[in-house]
């Protein structure tokens, strides 16, 4: 596996990824009781959007640093924002170190990475906290060993980079058995919305596996033209969340058109929730 995320890192799929992963720890800490975080394909930890690398796609200057540069959005983005402005300019938190940020004492991370040089940079990063643990290894082999966790509440992240022709499949595989483990987890499947007929298989497979509880977002921030020698860059970012916490939907329904507008980048953005199953 090649995919480096720095490429990436806070382009608007990050945007709609993490904020949604704010409004679910926000819920979960909501209730005294502690909670496990688990991040199957974890990263580095923290980018440097300010660097060569981060500007040869320049992704981040159309997704996180057009949200930096407002004063004020609504509902659950002043609290992301206020996070990743937490690690100082040009640095970009990825997502086991905004659920690092968000634990309590008694809550718990486990962050997964398989390539050794980010795998090394992580634990560097999640060496300030004491309740964070990185794991070098597969996501889809580790995540099975920690389930269900002692806590028995929590997320569990699973955010491959799809650069296997079955990843999808892969991607549902684990979730279902992981859900056979710990059932009222939720779970936040993050997805390059750019081939739907596997995203309406994936989905379609939660939902004969058994999930009754399954929300499907999505951020299409409208095709542009790719660069001289490149196809066209992904418009299009989703997840698939299963046992939204009470009042999810309503959050994102909030958020999303703000985003749509905000980090539009070629013609008919689109930003929308759908309900596939509610128990």
């Amino acid at each position: 596996m090649n995919y480096r995320h720095i490429y990436h890192a806070g382009n608007f799929a990050d945007v709609l990824k993490h904020a949604a992963l704010v409004s679910v720890l926000l819920h979960l800490r909501k209730k005294d009781k502690p909670f496990a975080v688990i991040d199957t394909h974890a990263g580095r930890g923290i980018y440097d959007i300010a660097g060569a690398e981060a500007e040869k796609t320049g992704e981040a200057c159309e997704g996180i640093l057009r949200l930096l540069a407002l004063s004020s959005m609504p509902g659950v983005l002043s609290r992301y924002v206020d996070i990743v402005r937490s690690f100082g300019d040009g640095r970009y938190p990825g997502s086991p170190l905004i659920a690092a940020q968000m634990l309590r004492p008694n809550d718990r991370l486990a962050a997964i990475e398989s390539q050794p040089g980010e795998y090394d940079e992580l634990a560097k990063q999640l060496a300030a906290f004491a309740n964070a643990r990185p794991i070098h290894g597969d996501g889809y082999r580790e995540l099975p060993r920690l389930l269900p966790p002692q806590q028995r509440r929590g997320v569990i992240l699973i955010d491959p980079p799809y650069e296997d022709e079955d990843e999808f499949g892969r991607a549902a595989n684990t979730l279902v058995s992981a859900h056979h483990r710990f059932a009222t987890a939720i779970y936040m499947l993050w997805y390059p919305a750019k081939e739907q007929p596997k995203v309406a298989a994936t989905a379609g497979e939660l939902l004969n596996a058994g999930i009754e509880s399954l929300v499907r977002i999505e951020l299409d921030v409208g095709a542009k033209a790719g660069r001289e020698g490149r196809g066209p860059p992904m418009s299009a970012t989703g997840l698939l969340i299963v046992n939204p916490p009470f009042g999810f939907s309503n959050e994102m329904q909030t958020v999303l058109p703000f985003l749509t507008e905000t980090l539009a980048q070629g013609a008919n953005p689109t930003g929308r929730i759908e309900i596939l199953a509610d128990r």
